[in-house]
C-alpha cells in the first residue's frame, strides 16, 4: 500500500460525501440506515471505476484498505488546492 495520507479518514469521508451524494442525486443507488459503512466504501469505489474517474486496482491488491486509500487520493484532485485536508 502506499504512504498514509495525512487526514486520510478525513479525506475518506469527504469522498464518500462527494461520491455517494451524486449517485443518490442520479438515482443509482439508495443506502438503508443498515447498510455498513466498508458497503458504502466499495460501492463509492466500484462507482469511480464504472465511471472511468479511476483506475482499478489489481485483483491481488483489492482491500479494504487499498480501496479507502485509493478514495482518499481521488478526492485529493477534486478539492481546492487551499482546502483545510490538503496542508
Amino acid at each position: 500500500m502506499a504512504k498514509k495520507l495525512k487526514n486520510e479518514k478525513a479525506l475518506l469521508k469527504a469522498a464518500l460525501e462527494i461520491i455517494l451524494t451524486d449517485a443518490v442525486k442520479r438515482g443509482v443507488v439508495e443506502f438503508d440506515a443498515t447498510d455498513s459503512h466498508d458497503l458504502k466504501i466499495e460501492f463509492a469505489y466500484r462507482l469511480l471505476v464504472h465511471d472511468k474517474e479511476i483506475a482499478p486496482l489489481p485483483n491481488n491488491q483489492l482491500s479494504m484498505p487499498n480501496i479507502r486509500h485509493r478514495l482518499a487520493m481521488w478526492v485529493t484532485h477534486k478539492l481546492p488546492p487551499d482546502h483545510e485536508l490538503l496542508q
